[in-house]
C-alpha cells in the first residue's frame, strides 16, 4: 500500500531563505466509486466514512509530527508496529487511517470480488473446520465488540489464520496488540459505518460485508504473508 507512505519533503526556496515543511500522510481516493457498494453499504454512509471519519484521522495524525518529528521518516505500517512509543493521538489517529486504508482495499463491487483462492481457502479449511465456520466465528467477532472496534482475519506469527477483534482504532500490527498478526480482511464495527443504514442492527451490517469482500485483494495479502 504505498499510497499510506508520507511524501517526500518539500523544500521552499524564496528570497533566498529556506522553508523545510513536514511530509504529510494523505488519503488515497476511493478504488471505487462512493455508490459502488450499494446495497450492502450505502452511499452517504461511505461519503461521510472516508470524507469526514477517515479524512479527520489523517488530519490529527498529521498534527503530531510537530510533536514527534521521526514520524517523518516512517510509513503508516513502521508506526503501528512500534505504537507503544508515541502518545494516545498517534496511536487512536494512526490506527485509524491504517484501518481505514485497509478496510476500502478489503472492499469492492459486488461484479468485482473475485473468489477465495485454493491456496487461502485450504488453510481456511485447515485452522477453522470449514469455510462457514470462518464467517460464523468472524461474524461473532465482529457481533460481540463491545462498543467500537474492528473484526479481522489475521495470520498469526505461527503461520494460522486467526480472528480477533480490537477496540477503538487499534489492530493486529500494533505493538501492544492482544493477538499479533499481518491482516487479511478487517470490518470496521464502529457505528459510523453502517448506523445510517442499519441503525443498531450490527448482524445485518456484518453479514451484508460478505458481498462486498474484495477477495483478490485478501488472496494477494495471504499469498504474500504466508511466503
Amino acid at each position: 500500500m504505498r499510497y499510506l507512505n508520507k511524501g517526500l519533503l518539500t523544500l521552499l526556496v524564496c528570497s533566498s531563505v529556506s522553508i523545510s515543511a513536514f511530509a504529510n500522510f494523505t488519503q488515497a481516493p476511493l478504488p471505487y466509486k462512493s455508490d459502488a457498494l450499494e446495497p450492502a453499504i450505502d452511499q452517504q454512509t461511505m461519503e461521510i466514512h472516508y470524507g469526514k471519519h477517515h479524512k479527520a484521522y489523517v488530519d490529527n495524525l498529521n498534527a503530531q509530527i510537530k510533536t514527534y518529528p521521526e514520524l517523518d521518516k516512517l510509513n503508516i505500517e513502521q508506526i503501528q508496529q512500534q505504537i507503544s512509543k508515541y502518545n494516545a493521538a498517534v496511536r487512536n489517529n494512526g490506527g485509524g487511517h491504517f484501518n481505514h486504508a485497509f478496510f476500502w482495499e478489503s472492499l469492492a463491487p459486488t461484479d468485482k470480488t473475485g473468489k477465495v483462492s485454493p491456496k487461502l481457502l485450504k488453510q481456511i479449511n485447515q485452522d477453522f473446520g470449514s469455510f462457514k465456520a470462518f464467517q460464523e466465528q468472524f461474524n461473532q467477532a465482529a457481533t460481540s465488540r463491545f462498543g467500537s472496534g474492528w473484526a479481522w482475519l489475521i495470520v498469526n506469527p505461527q503461520g494460522k489464520l486467526e480472528i480477533t477483534s480490537t477496540p477503538n482504532q487499534d489492530n493486529p500490527l500494533m505493538d501492544i496488540a492482544e493477538k499479533k498478526g499481518q491482516p487479511l480482511l478487517g470490518l470496521d464495527v464502529w457505528e459510523h459505518a453502517y448506523y445510517l443504514k442499519y441503525q443498531n442492527r450490527r448482524a445485518d451490517y456484518t453479514n451484508a460485508f460478505w458481498s462486498v469482500v474484495n477477495w483478490n485483494k485478501v488472496n494477494d495479502r495471504y499469498q504474500k504473508a504466508s511466503k
